[in-house]
C-alpha cells in the first residue's frame, strides 16, 4: 500500500520553453518536418505547443511537443 501511495505522490515534470504565442517555428520532428507554422497555443504542463501549420493552402492546427519544434 506504501509503494502506491508514493507512486500517486511523484510530480509530473514541467517544462521550461522560450516560446510565446505568435512566434515562426519549423518542425524538426514527427510526420510535419521541415514544415513552417506560428504558434497559436502553449500548453506549458504538457510540453505541448498548437502550431498553424499551411497543409494544402489551409493553415491546420497541429499539436507538437516542445522538442519537435525549433524557433525561427
Amino acid at each position: 500500500m506504501k509503494s502506491i501511495l508514493a507512486f500517486t505522490e511523484v510530480k509530473q515534470p514541467t517544462y521550461q520553453a522560450s516560446f510565446s504565442t505568435g512566434d515562426a517555428v519549423k518542425v524538426v520532428d514527427g510526420p510535419f518536418k521541415d514544415f513552417v507554422g506560428s504558434i497559436s497555443e502553449i500548453n506549458q504542463d504538457k510540453g505541448q505547443l498548437k502550431v498553424l501549420l499551411s497543409v494544402f493552402g489551409r493553415e491546420t492546427p497541429v499539436v507538437l511537443d516542445f522538442l519537435q519544434v525549433k524557433k525561427l
